[in-house]
């Protein structure tokens, strides 16, 4: 049981306190708040990176419009409060969110009743979103540890059907049933869908010291392979792993993976290249971020060389020291038995790796794949880690490269 209802207040993005405060209006946190006088900031704590849904990714039947869609999100740091972050950056309409409620998940797709609570943006319970744009609710005060499981439930009265903002590779189900029902208990006859919708972001207000380690990367650090509604992929593991280590207990891991993405061109969502600014340098507090990419530019045909990913990386390089933020490169997982595998590809993924560990450009370097190879067949992944597939992993391999990191790359 978590307590009464959460309070929304207007929040003045230049003094970072509540309006209200002034005016001496309270409130209404539940179970004693932490000291105002304490100092705190906005960090990134449970991510989603957005792109254009396929169509065989879609809400399904019976679709958005007249419907509820809630959807499930595990932060990372807890905090004091929280907002919410909203896309419709890839629609061809403007969205309305008719309506908007966050809770603490029950399991499934049942909610805590008591821990309910209405979004507002601006304070009002609906927004627009234009084409193009996201929009973030005003705060939510309410203490939450970390790792907390949240039901983030959206009621609309029209939607579009195509040109959806989302990120399909959830590993997590989202419920949506007919009707405004974003305050109650259950959805019964829900349908079920394993992909997020419009939800982007979710950050907390905590201790000035935390910080966000962003890991940028594909379907390796999307998850594919891991427990859907476990999260265990390998940037959840090491969420849990610093949250438990005392000197790293402040730091916040925000996904940023997408399935198919490519450093170089086009694949699923658009390149690491287009989307550093926006889901590595926009997030608040972000002070690291872990590269996991190119396997899939080494895929294609012809694959990529290791000198256009070198030269990309660098421009990420530069980008990220530009804004105070550390590099660590992640080398590339060995690919062959996959079924994009070539000699070719292989060359350059040794050549890029070889760049990684020797040049002195990263901040540093967490050698994934010294841990995931096989070293009787150093060109593929080892059976403790394969998922299969002979590319992607296991959730014990997730496990395995999570437990690999040195935590003091995380220590200021």
């Amino acid at each position: 049981m978590i307590g009464n209802r959460w309070s929304s207040l207007l929040f003045c993005p230049v003094c970072l306190l509540d309006c209200s405060a002034s005016s001496g209006a309270t409130s209404g946190a539940i179970g004693g708040s932490a000291s105002e006088a304490a100092p705190s900031a906005w960090v990134g704590s449970w991510v989603s990176s957005q792109q254009l849904t396929e169509r065989d990714n879609l809400p399904p039947a019976p679709g958005l419009a007249n419907s509820t869609l809630r959807q499930m999100a595990q932060l990372s740091l807890g905090g004091e409060r929280l907002r919410f972050s909203f896309s419709n950056q890839f629609g061809n309409a403007a969205l309305t969110l008719t309506s908007a409620h966050v809770a603490v998940s029950a399991g499934g797709g049942a909610i805590d009743p008591e821990s309910d609570a209405p979004l507002t943006f601006a304070g009002k319970p609906s927004v627009t979103i234009p084409v193009g744009a996201s929009i973030t609710s005003d705060p939510v005060v309410r203490s939450l540890p970390a790792l907390t499981n949240l039901a983030v439930s959206i009621a609309f009265d029209a939607a579009p059907p195509s040109d959806v903002t989302g990120h399909p590779g959830s590993r997590t189900t989202s419920y949506l049933q007919p009707g405004n029902l974003v305050a109650e208990r259950l959805l019964p006859v829900a349908q079920a869908v394993d992909h997020w919708y419009f939800l982007s972001a979710i950050d907390v207000w905590t201790d000035r010291r935390a910080r966000a380690v962003v890991t940028l990367g594909d379907s390796l650090t999307d998850g594919r392979g891991s427990t859907t509604n476990q999260n265990n992929r390998w940037p959840n593991q090491l969420s849990r792993r610093l949250l438990a280590d005392p000197s790293t207990a402040r730091v916040a891991v925000l996904n940023q993976g997408v399935g198919g993405n490519r450093v170089l061109a086009e694949g699923l969502g658009v390149t690491a290249l287009a989307r550093f600014e926006r889901d590595v340098l926009s997030p608040p507090g972000v002070r690291w971020v872990v590269i996991l990419e190119g396997i899939n530019d080494l895929g294609s045909s012809p694959p990529a060389t290791a000198e256009a990913l070198i030269g990309a990386f660098r421009q990420m390089i530069k980008s990220a020291h530009e804004r105070n933020v550390r590099v660590y490169g992640a080398t590339i997982l060995p690919f062959e038995g996959a079924q994009y595998f070539t000699a070719e590809g292989e060359a350059a993924r040794q050549a890029f790796n070889g760049w990684m560990r020797n040049s002195g450009e990263l901040d540093g370097v967490i050698d994934f794949d010294a841990i995931a190879r096989d070293p009787a067949a150093p060109t593929r992944l080892s059976a403790a880690v394969d998922g299969g597939d002979h590319l992607h992993l296991s959730a014990a391999g997730y496990q395995i490269l999570a437990d690999s990191v040195d935590l003091r790359l995380f220590r200021e």
